[in-house]
């Protein structure tokens, strides 16, 4: 339930509050006062789109704030704790006995035309707006009864007629229409490219046969590059570790004479000359000791070196044959299968499981076409039961909206509910709903879309809300001149019904006739004011002679006139004894 809705720089309304609450509130005023706007506000907390049109001239925004009241917990209280918003306990209960919160909805449009949405005191995306609209509020305008004329939503409503257990075998069906779609896709891509697919697993068994007989290991190639380089400079490589040898440590044969002394023998000279003098000054004892760390270095040095020179691989031009035999073979998956070597061993790897797929291929068609078979006959047996649901559910609402035609000034009027069947599956099933208007015995019933005028469909649709507020009850009904091509008696009646209506939902009607606005239980006027230049308007809530004056306003145009007021008052009168 709406309990009010703030409105500021929309349209021409400046600034304004609607106190709505519980019941049957109508929305009355002049032409051009601005009573579509109202209906604009409430559009925008509900997610429709935004239009930088609505927002007011020379004004910085426009913004709207609805305060709802809705269970605590619930499929609503939950979407807005996962947008992140908060509900504040109010400390009441519902009908169901339920604990009730407040829920605040806010819409803010810039003078550009963007909008931001907020939800329980939190920005949300405006999408979140329509998904708690679709569970809070029924709008009906002009529109809707255009929609009314579709099969799709004749079908809806008798759908939602048919009750909670009709509604839990559609969703079964659903459930396996869908499976169904998706496997017998899945069956005949499989069937129509089988050739195709069988010629891409030979491909891809030549692939993997010629990946595993060279068996590439991760890092390979970098080893592999490494050690060619080693080996195909194994001379140069030798020549400098003999030279440096040399210069290190050379050993000389008994009686050799060498041309130069190597740094080992260098070394040990000059540590011997310092240990001849250190005696005489301590500062030559870490000098000495340095050089006997650095001789002892060299020797280390020249040790590795030794070792070095011994593990070159005199075999090594055979084995460099080798290793570019080994790295061609290598490069030749890289330039088929690559860019690098990791991407060959990836396309074995999923090759494999691709492979493993296509040579199933001929089970996997079995298994659906087992499937497939299997769920065409749960399908066609669960459309039949909605068809059996659908036609016993299509009798008892055309005698139920025929009754309310009754009540609704059409009393010759008799609404028929056909249910045919398609050739076809969709996913509703097989049914081809269509409601039929018979305006009075011995005529032809006709679709809606073909023998109704406006007003009768205005009807109509009333009348079908009414009937299905009893199986399927809406918290909120909006209606935007559902009186449309209405008046006299025929509006008293809506005007009753919208009060019937109003006893289980809360039913919000913006009106032009007197005739319905008399019923509510709450009466606001949008008040239009000129000063010249911007017209503003406001809200203001109605009662006593004020209220009075507004029905004789809306009777004959004048609020003061004698006739009009009597008028009025009879009205009211007539409408408070029901």
């Amino acid at each position: 339930m709406i309990e009010e809705i703030s409105i500021r720089n929309l349209g021409v309304i400046g600034e304004a509050r609607l106190p709505l609450g519980a019941g049957f509130t109508a929305v009355t005023g002049e032409t051009g006062a601005g009573k579509t706007m109202v209906v604009t506000a409430l559009g925008l907390l509900l997610g429709v789109r935004s239009d930088s049109a609505v927002v007011r001239l020379g004004s910085q925004g426009a913004d709207v704030e609805g305060h709802w009241i809705v269970p605590e917990r619930g499929p609503v209280a939950e979407r807005v704790r996962e947008a992140g918003g908060e509900l504040d306990p109010v400390g009441t209960k519902d009908r169901d006995g339920e604990d009730e919160a407040q829920l605040i909805l806010g819409r803010t449009i810039s003078p550009e035309g963007r909008s931001r949405a907020v939800v329980g005191g939190r920005s949300a995306p405006v999408g979140v707006l329509g998904e708690l609209g679709e569970r809070l509020v029924v709008v009906h305008g002009q529109s809707d009864q255009l929609r009314l004329r579709s099969a799709a939503a004749q079908r809806e409503a008798l759908d939602r007629f048919a009750g909670a257990g009709f509604a839990a075998l559609l969703g079964d069906y659903q459930a396996v229409y869908r499976r169904w779609q998706k496997d017998q896709g899945e069956l005949d891509v499989l069937v129509a490219e089988r050739d195709r697919r069988a010629q891409e697993a030979e491909e891809l068994r030549s692939s993997m046969d010629e990946i595993e007989r060279v068996a590439p290991q991760p890092g390979e190639d970098v080893e592999l590059d490494e050690r060619i380089a080693r080996l195909t400079n194994l001379e140069d490589l030798r020549l400098a570790a003999a030279a440096a040898h040399e210069a290190i440590s050379h050993e000389l044969s008994s009686g050799e004479v060498g041309d130069a002394p190597d740094a080992v023998t260098l070394l040990d000279a000059a540590r011997r000359q310092l240990e001849r003098v250190v005696a005489h000054d301590a500062a030559l004892a870490p000098i000495v000791e340095a050089v006997e760390s650095a001789s002892f270095a060299v020797a280390d040095v020249a040790t590795q070196l030794a070792g070095y020179l011994g593990g070159l691989d005199a075999e090594g031009a055979a084995e460099l044959e080798q290793l570019q035999q080994r790295r061609a073979e290598l490069s030749a998956l890289v330039r088929r299968y690559g860019p690098g070597l990791d991407d060959v061993i990836e396309y074995l790897d999923s090759g494999s499981g691709r492979l493993f797929e296509l040579d199933n291929d001929g089970d996997r068609i079995v298994a659906l076409g087992e499937s497939v078979e299997a769920d065409r006959v749960t399908v066609t047996e669960l459309a039949a039961q909605l068809h059996e649901g659908r036609s016993r559910a299509a009798e008892k609402l055309g005698a139920a909206l025929s009754e309310e035609l009754a009540a609704l000034a059409m009393p010759d009027a008799r609404l028929v509910v056909e249910v045919g069947e398609r050739a076809e599956f969709g996913m509703s099933g097989r049914d081809q709903v269509s409601i039929l208007l018979q305006p009075h015995p011995g005529s032809e019933p006709r679709p809606l879309g073909k023998g109704a005028s406006g007003g009768e469909l205005s009807r109509v649709m009333l009348a079908i809300e009414v009937v299905l507020a009893g199986s399927d009850p809406v918290p909120t009904f909006i209606f935007d001149e559902v009186d449309a091509g209405v008046g006299g008696a025929s509006a008293i009646e809506i005007g009753r019904r919208l009060a019937r209506l109003a006893e289980t939902s809360q039913v919000i009607v913006v009106t032009h006739l007197a005739q319905v606005a008399a019923f509510a239980s709450n009466h606001l006027s949008v008040v239009k004011d000129s000063d010249g230049e911007v017209t503003a308007s406001s809200v203001r809530q109605l009662d006593g002679e004020e209220r009075t004056a507004e029905m004789a306003r809306l009777l004959s145009g004048l609020p003061d006139s004698e006739s009009g007021l009597a008028h009025a008052r009879e009205l009211l009168e007539l409408a408070a004894a029901g």
